[in-house]
């Protein structure tokens, strides 16, 4: 894997190209996952992000050309003694399919066990998701267990996997710099 991606912290300034890939992507994430799509959605959706202890909301940008390829979530971020977070990720229709949210999703991974300090990441996934369960297995994630009914998408509980990775875990991650652009 080489490092084609470089991740940075969601701003406001985002709101016009994130609402436009978001609408382009919709029939992609239909099932999976809700993208704000609208400028009031995107609003709300950064708000939440606006006190750092609710978890931090990542750009995975190209690094040949700056454009967004997807976006990933830390979120249910809990200390001591657990030390884990939530990730949440999705990647972008003109990018999707391309390897990029691979390279994205692990320097997520690797920026939470580094400068975040945590020692467990976990991901939810739906079990027809079979993308998103490639992705999560390829950079090492194991599967711990199956969840129904866990989280609501759409107005409908839909059934999950539970994968994690731990810090001790990390061969299959890409060597990358883990620091966040500015």
């Amino acid at each position: 894997m080489g490092c084609r991606v470089v991740l940075r912290r969601l701003r406001a300034a985002d709101e016009e190209e994130f609402v436009r890939l978001a609408g382009q992507s919709a029939e992609l994430h239909a099932d999976w996952v809700r993208t704000p799509a609208d400028p009031e959605a995107f609003r709300e959706y950064l708000g939440r992000f606006a006190d750092p202890a609710a978890g931090e909301a990542l750009l995975i940008e190209r690094a040949d050309t700056g454009a967004i390829a997807g976006h990933a979530t830390l979120t249910g971020i809990v200390r001591r003694p657990y030390d884990r977070a939530v990730l949440g990720f999705a990647a972008f229709t003109p990018n999707a399919g391309r390897g990029f949210m691979t390279e994205g999703v692990g320097l997520t991974v690797l920026y939470a066990f580094g400068p975040l300090g945590l020692h467990r990441v976990e991901a939810d996934v739906q079990p027809g998701n079979e993308p998103s369960r490639r992705l999560v297995h390829r950079l090492g994630f194991r599967r711990e267990g199956f969840s129904p009914g866990f989280i609501n998408i759409g107005g409908v509980w839909r059934d999950h996997e539970r994968w994690a990775i731990t810090a001790g875990m990390t061969t299959s991650l890409p060597p990358c710099d883990t620091n966040l652009m500015p």
